[in-house]
Parts: C-alpha cells; sequence; structure tokens
C-alpha cells in the first residue's frame, strides 16, 4: 500500500470510530433531538463545502449558485419519492445527475466568464432556479412541497459524505484534478501548456453541482415541507462562508469550515437577536487574523506529527 492508501485507510478506521461513538450516544438517549438534527445539517454542509470548494478552491473559479443544483437534487428527489414512490438511492442519484446536467448545461457559456462576472452569472442561474420553482404549481409552488417521506437519517448523510469526501479527494489527485489546480494557479499558463481549460472547468462545474444535488436530496427528506425560501441567495453564501472559513483548496478545510459554521449557528439558536452579529464578528476577526482560514491548502493527513519536547539526555 502507497502512503495515500495508508492515510485513507487511517481516515476511513477514524471516521468509523467515530460514527460508532454518535451511533452509541444517540442510542443511550445522551444526544437531544436538537443536536441529532445539527448533526444530520453539519453532514450535509460538509457535502456542499467540499463539492463547492473542488469549484471554488481547487479549480479557481468564483462560483455564487450552489443553492440552485441543491435545490435541483432537492425537488427532483422529493418527487421521486412522493409521487412515484422511489427508493431513496434511485431518487438521489437522480437528483445528483439532473444538478450534474445543469451544471454541465449552465457551464458550458458562463464559464468562459471569470473574476467578479462569473460570479454575478451563477448567482443569476440560482435565483432563475428558484423563481422557476416558485412559479411551478407541481411542485408547490411559494407554498413549498408537502407530504415529502422523512428518509434521511444520520447513517445515509454519513456514508454519503465519506463517499463525497474520497470522490473528490482522488479527483483532486488525479491528472484531471491537476489540470484543474493548473487553472487555479495560471489559467493563461495552463492553456498554453495545453490544458483545455474549459473542458476542467466544466468538467469540476459538473462534479459539484451532482453532489450539491446529492446534498440537497438529503436536505428535502430530512423535511416535511420543502420551501423555496431555503435556496435563496443566503444559502449559496453560507456555503461559501464555509469553504472560505476552513480553507480554499483543502478538504479537511471544508470539514471544519461546515462543522464551525454548523454548530456556531446552533449554538447561537438562543440568542436570535444577538446570532448574526457574533456570527459576522467571528469571520470578521478569522479573516484580520487568519485570511487563509483555518487549513489554507494543507490537509490533515498531510501535517506531521508532534516532535517530542526533548530529545535524548534532556537537550530541549
Amino acid at each position: 500500500m502507497n502512503l495515500l492508501q495508508k492515510n485513507d485507510l487511517k481516515m476511513l478506521v477514524f471516521a468509523l470510530v467515530i460514527y460508532g461513538i454518535i451511533m452509541g450516544l444517540t442510542s443511550a438517549g445522551m444526544l437531544s433531538a436538537f443536536w441529532q438534527l445539527n448533526l444530520i445539517f453539519a453532514g450535509i454542509n460538509i457535502i456542499l463545502a467540499a463539492s463547492l470548494n473542488l469549484i471554488n478552491g481547487y479549480t479557481g473559479q468564483f462560483s455564487l449558485g450552489h443553492a440552485g443544483f441543491m435545490a435541483v437534487g432537492a425537488y427532483v428527489g422529493v418527487v421521486l419519492t412522493t409521487n412515484f414512490h422511489a427508493v431513496f438511492p434511485v431518487a438521489i442519484l437522480a437528483g445528483g445527475i439532473a444538478a450534474g446536467l445543469l451544471g454541465a448545461l449552465i457551464g458550458l457559456p458562463t464559464l468562459r466568464l471569470r473574476g467578479d462576472y462569473l460570479a454575478i452569472a451563477t448567482l443569476g442561474l440560482g435565483e432563475i432556479v428558484r423563481i422557476v420553482i416558485i412559479n411551478v404549481p407541481y411542485v408547490g409552488g411559494a407554498a413549498g412541497f408537502k407530504g415529502i417521506q422523512h428518509l434521511t437519517n444520520f447513517t445515509w448523510v454519513f456514508f454519503l459524505m465519506l463517499a463525497t469526501l474520497f470522490l473528490i479527494k482522488n479527483f483532486v489527485n488525479s491528472r484531471h484534478g491537476r489540470a484543474c489546480l493548473a487553472i487555479r494557479e495560471n489559467e493563461i499558463a495552463a492553456e498554453s501548456m495545453g490544458v483545455n481549460t474549459t473542458v476542467y472547468k466544466v468538467l469540476a462545474f459538473t462534479i459539484g453541482a451532482f453532489f450539491a444535488g446529492v446534498a440537497g436530496v438529503l436536505f428535502g427528506h430530512n423535511m416535511y415541507i420543502l420551501s423555496p425560501a431555503s435556496f435563496t441567495f443566503m444559502q449559496s453564501f453560507n456555503i461559501l462562508i464555509m469553504v472560505v472559513m476552513g480553507g480554499l483548496g483543502s478538504m479537511t478545510g471544508s470539514i471544519a469550515g461546515a462543522l464551525v459554521v454548523t454548530f456556531l449557528s446552533a449554538a447561537l439558536a438562543s440568542f436570535p437577536n444577538a446570532r448574526m452579529i457574533i456570527y459576522a464578528l467571528a469571520l470578521i476577526l478569522l479573516m484580520f487574523y487568519r485570511p487563509q482560514g483555518l487549513f489554507g491548502y494543507v490537509e490533515i493527513t498531510a501535517m506531521q506529527p508532534l516532535r517530542r519536547f526533548f530529545k535524548k539526555g534532556g537537550e530541549a
């Protein structure tokens, strides 16, 4: 086994231990329903942050339309399970594919743009998706889609989260991922070296949209009413905050950023008036003292183990 495979195996064992601890605490009644719900949201947010990090962090694009792909996955999934009685795995796959196809279709014309222009285009895309949903009576319109089966649980979220992280990490470490990193560092230089920048940007955009759709299906089946108000610009902005807070270009950062944002919001739920103020101050302080995010480009598996404080003979 090479080093990457050993690190993957160690992380898998560590993740399964965490899963076992959480399930044990839940079975023993030591986790309230509120924190069980927030654990599910944390897993969904990790999927969203990791998928957006592939676009913004690893490929260097600036997308603000992730909520739109999440909405497409959510509505495709709930329509299949509620109206067509499809099984949950089929709904998850269909929701991801629908969002991925939309990402590819939109990505072809919009990813020729760069920087702020791309951000405005993807922001408009997210709003178009939301407005279309509001004006389609078949999915409930502005009142929301009702009668949804509550199929999402922590097990589904946890293992789909692991699959998302594993697949994105392996994509980044592949030849295609290296091309995306080259585009991030210098798009003109990458193109001059023969990298088809448009193809790789669309590919990253499509993969990110696919996993956003998967997260949307999990989110939709965790609600009893699915409303278009859940997929506004603020949702895209929250996902972007998770990525920036954790570190652009770090899967570990995506996990950390999603956990911090989710549990900080949950901890401040009892202080609705001061909640957004404290939340904003925390972000401002982070940008002042840690502008590269919590992890920057670093992965936890690449960190060197702590050295011993003292060498032999008492030498410090």
